[in-house]
């Protein structure tokens, strides 16, 4: 198996100049981060007319938002029940409404700003991986059109023809939504934001942050950013930095394997809608194809970890399972990211500080859940107030047991990955 790494930064075509923060600088808004939520906020605040510097201590999305499957989903990862549930009706059903227009979002800013980042809006499908699993699509089949969702529940002959594989029961197709090729979408934000005036600084490390009078001074690469708002956007990336907020959430490691370029063939017959997938074990995993036609498989579990060799056997024994035909088709690349996890599977907007927010906490669903919530921040801070937000702001979040279910979630993985011959996981 190769070693090339993240596929998704060899096929990136979007992309700003790598400009560092050399000069202390001034704004409306300071954001740290450079994923799916800065570079959605930073976008927001250029066309509004405010003036914004996004801080990224590495690359523009080269945390989970570089690193995602790519699916454009609507909504949670939750049933629409649990949400209300836990949010109680009115809150629940608002998050509910707004994240279920998230992939109309995500699709009309790539039509927007011409975002060379392989759109598809042919739906996901969510499969059922045991025939436990299809009454869980059932019942959240019920759900999702109580709430509106245009879902539709897939018998196991149309799963296989869209699948090209038999081992699957059924699934939840949802026409709202697709993939994307998540770096580039993200990259594709940046540099529509650039283009609308914002400034974006990349390897520029944040090392301290304190509040001023009635302002907020970041510190990064020896030079300071002053701005009245401040958005902390790293989620599952957070560095300590003197004096920051520290998010508190559970990290859940998803790793996955991206194959050779099928043959038109092959193609032909694996996912010829090129849907995106993902299904109900326990111990999720998921699988799509990109424009290329490599087939992707993920995973929940660390590559980089003790168990690396436990996850990659388990990916090639997935793909023999799943499509037996392509056994002997080598993984290319392979790759991992966090996901930053909370004990609700509900994102987080804390005020930690006058005009300050942070973001974090969705759980595997970053892609419209960071769009959506990144530019209803944006609009917060710059003067519409936390009504502008989906979700409510609290002023205090703590995560409990967070290194030891990190933990637990991993040893998990790696034992489902290390006894369970193919699809269970």
């Amino acid at each position: 198996m190769s070693t090339a790494g993240i596929l998704w930064e060899h096929t990136n075509g979007e992309g700003i100049p790598e400009t560092r923060l050399s000069s202390s600088r001034e704004a409306d808004l300071v954001v740290i981060g450079g994923g799916f939520t800065g570079c959605s906020a930073a976008l927001q605040a250029a066309r509004s007319g405010a003036s914004v510097i996004v801080l990224e201590a590495e690359t523009i999305a080269h945390g989970g938002s570089g690193r995602n499957v790519g699916l454009v989903n609507a909504g949670l990862w939750l049933p629409p029940d649990d949400v209300v549930a836990t949010m109680g009706e009115a809150a629940g059903t608002r998050l509910i409404e707004e994240l279920g227009q998230g992939p109309a979002t995500v699709f009309s800013l790539v039509q927007e700003f011409g975002i060379a980042c392989e759109a598809v809006q042919n739906g996901t499908l969510h499969l059922a991986h045991a025939p436990g699993g299809f009454r869980d699509l059932e019942n959240r089949f019920r759900q999702g059109n109580r709430f509106g969702a245009p879902l539709q529940l897939l018998d196991r002959d149309e799963t296989i023809r869209r699948t090209g594989s038999t081992e699957f029961h059924g699934a939840l197709l949802d026409p709202r939504a697709g993939t994307v090729q998540p770096r580039a979408y993200c990259n594709g934000l940046a540099r529509a934001a650039v283009g609308l005036g914002a400034q974006i600084y990349q390897n520029s490390p944040v090392t301290r942050v304190e509040r001023a009078g009635k302002s907020w001074q970041v510190h990064a690469n020896g030079e300071v950013v002053t701005a009245q708002r401040l958005l902390l956007a790293t989620n599952a990336y957070h560095t300590l930095a003197e004096g920051a907020y520290a998010p508190e959430y559970v990290v859940v490691n998803y790793c996955q394997f991206a194959t050779a370029p099928l043959t038109e063939a092959q193609r032909a017959k694996v996912l010829p809608g090129r849907e995106g997938c993902w299904d109900t074990a326990l111990v999720m995993s998921s699988i799509r194809t990109d424009e290329s036609g490599r087939l992707i498989v993920g995973g929940m579990g660390n590559t980089d970890g003790p168990a690396a060799q436990i996850h990659a056997r388990w990916a090639r024994r997935k793909l023999q399972r799943l499509y037996p035909d392509l056994g002997d088709v080598p993984f290319e690349h392979y790759w991992r990211g966090k996901i930053a996890m909370t004990r609700d599977h509900i994102p987080k907007v804390v005020e930690f500080g006058p005009d300050a927010y942070a973001v974090f906490g969705y759980s595997g669903r970053g892609i419209c859940p960071g769009t959506v919530i990144g530019t209803a921040a944006a609009k917060a801070l710059l003067g519409e107030g936390p009504d502008a937000l989906p979700l409510p702001v609290v002023r205090k979040y703590a995560e409990r047991f967070k290194k030891l279910m990190g933990a637990y979630y991993e040893f998990g993985a790696s034992l489902t990955h290390a006894t369970r011959p193919g699809l269970m996981g």
